[in-house]
């Protein structure tokens, strides 16, 4: 499969056990698509048992931000095992609070896409988790492609 070219994404929320606003997390994933336009869902696949299929299974609300090329070191950062905390990892990441969940949407992102979950399936060791799309943003980047993941590394599209 290192031979299918995927998008990158930071699939975030935040963590209400954290306080009210509760503490941002996030994680870097090439496995996210739409499934559905009518009602509008979306997948993404997160590893059973990580952080953020834990915290996904007591937080319905979910963001997913499209990264760019030149978000290499965001995707890396947030890619890393035995990485700093979320808090901190955020404290670099140029963001905002989504309107619809709360959780951060990367500001530079191509698209961002604010969801609830509506299903989770077991899968081997990851769990497919299906969100409804709540909201979605197109900010203005232009001339900027997409940061792709293929065969290891990240790369640019052409």
């Amino acid at each position: 499969m290192a031979r299918l070219a995927a998008g990158v994404v930071l699939v975030t929320a935040h963590d209400e056990e954290d306080g009210p606003r509760g503490a941002p997390a996030g994680m870097t994933a090439t496995a996210f698509l739409s499934v559905s336009l009518d009602p509008p869902l979306v997948m993404v696949s997160v590893r059973t048992g990580s952080r953020m299929d834990e915290l996904l299974e007591r937080q319905p609300l979910w963001a997913a931000s499209v990264l760019s090329e030149e978000q290499r070191t965001i995707a890396g950062r947030f890619a890393m095992k035995g990485r700093l905390s979320d808090r901190l990892l955020f404290q670099e990441v140029p963001h905002e609070v989504g309107p619809a969940t709360g959780a951060p949407l990367v500001k530079g992102a191509l698209a961002a896409v604010e969801c609830r979950t509506e299903q989770r399936v077991h899968a081997g060791d990851h769990t497919l988790v299906v969100g409804r799309v709540l909201g979605a943003g197109l900010p203005p980047v232009p001339g900027v492609g997409p940061l792709l993941y293929y065969r290891g590394a990240y790369r640019k599209l052409g």
